[in-house]
């Protein structure tokens, strides 16, 4: 079940690969999907990765998001969401390099969280995060004066994402705040709503609007969305004093494509299917959903489905591929119509692997990920408080 026939997925000049070509109307701005399915590298890329890896040996430990492709996936030490790989960087102080196989924010997160002996490398230096963009030092901090022009600064305390870069999870550290994954958002939702009035939520939308709306009981009038790109964000003093919760406007451009077409379509080819879906697509997406949880969830949810089952997966296209790979005895299929990786993922591929690898092994470290003290002194201690969350 690995072909894009199985996983009923087409590939049009949609799919979601190279930047900067064509777009989808329909999707939400900044929700591109041109491109092709990834061309398999040249045979002798394996070998030579095989070669670079073993002349390391454990000086180099390779971390490989749930999102990159296989033949990436294959030479990476474990695997996982941004977190969990940034934590087992930290776990693995012999590694003198730490390639990480993912985007920027996650390499940065890691350089935090290791020691300084430890140097992080991001294979491809384009390998960012459209969502993590969406939120810059400047604008987060203009946002906060609007606050206080509103008289609600004193009373809202920070959340942000993950897929956040170093600067956003320092200014929630210097904010009194915490960091959330789409695993444990409610728990840092609860934690915020403790010591203070109001949240303000960054840069993902929908992950605080569905955590507040869907797991905590609040309503769609409690949420608010600051929009960088107008003055004053887009709302009045009045909105945010009335708000509880104050969402940045950012998105995934992955999971933002996905539709209720998407579901009501997938219902009327598939009958029982179970709709899963990423907490990071739109509210009505995940409204329309059979079961709603994070990378990591819905890998456990697959494994442990019955044999027979039917599943349409609203993640990226990788890891539906895999897991239909994984699980020959279920129907696993993507939830769009049209193939849509992660683009920015998908520029960290063996090519630029190997060249990481082998210049590590010839003793040259390249595109090394360093954030500076003052900015890793504040987001380490928003990171720390996530860890300490009940």
């Amino acid at each position: 079940m690995t072909t894009t026939e199985t996983l009923d997925v087409q590939p049009t000049p949609l799919a979601l690969l190279l930047l900067g070509r064509e777009s989808d109307p329909r999707s939400e701005r900044g929700v591109d999907c041109p491109g092709d399915l990834p061309a398999p590298s040249d045979p002798d890329l394996v070998e030579r990765a095989r070669a670079a890896k073993a002349r390391l040996g454990d000086r180099v430990f390779v971390l490989g998001h749930h999102y990159q492709r296989d033949e990436v996936i294959e030479f990476a030490d474990v695997t996982g969401d941004s977190f969990k790989l940034a934590r087992d960087a930290a776990a693995r102080p012999e590694a003198e390099y730490i390639v990480f196989c993912g985007v920027h924010f996650m390499a940065e997160s890691a350089d935090i969280l290791t020691s300084a002996r430890q140097q992080v490398i991001l294979p491809d230096l384009a390998a960012g995060c459209s969502m993590a963009d969406m939120a810059t030092a400047e604008q987060v901090a203009e946002c906060w004066d609007v606050l206080a022009d509103a008289g609600v600064a004193d009373v809202t305390v920070p959340v942000s994402y993950m897929n956040s870069s170093a600067d956003i999870k320092a200014f929630t550290g210097r904010h009194g705040g915490t960091i959330c994954t789409s695993s444990n958002a409610r728990r840092a939702l609860e934690w915020a709503f403790d010591r203070g009035e109001k949240v303000l939520f960054l840069p993902d939308q929908h992950l605080g609007r569905n955590t507040a709306v869907r797991e905590m009981g609040f309503s769609l009038e409690d949420c608010v969305v600051y929009n960088p790109h107008k003055p004053g964000g887009g709302v009045s003093a009045e909105q945010l004093r009335a708000a509880k919760m104050i969402l940045w406007r950012g998105h995934c451009s992955v999971h933002g494509r996905f539709s209720l077409d998407s579901v009501e379509d997938v219902r009327a080819r598939i009958p029982g299917v179970n709709v899963l879906v990423h907490p990071e697509c739109k509210h009505e997406v995940v409204a329309a959903a059979d079961v709603v949880g994070s990378t990591e969830y819905i890998i456990k949810a697959l494994d442990e489905a019955p044999a027979g089952s039917a599943w349409a997966i609203g993640t990226e296209l990788n890891l539906v591929r895999r897991l239909a790979k994984a699980h020959p005895d279920k129907q696993i299929v993507f939830l769009d119509k049209t193939v849509c990786f992660c683009s920015t993922m998908n520029r960290i591929d063996l090519p630029h692997l190997v060249w990481t690898l082998e210049s590590l092994a010839d003793g040259k470290v390249v595109n090394r990920i360093q954030v500076d003290a003052e900015t890793e002194h504040f987001a380490k201690l928003a990171l720390e408080q996530m860890l300490a969350l009940p």
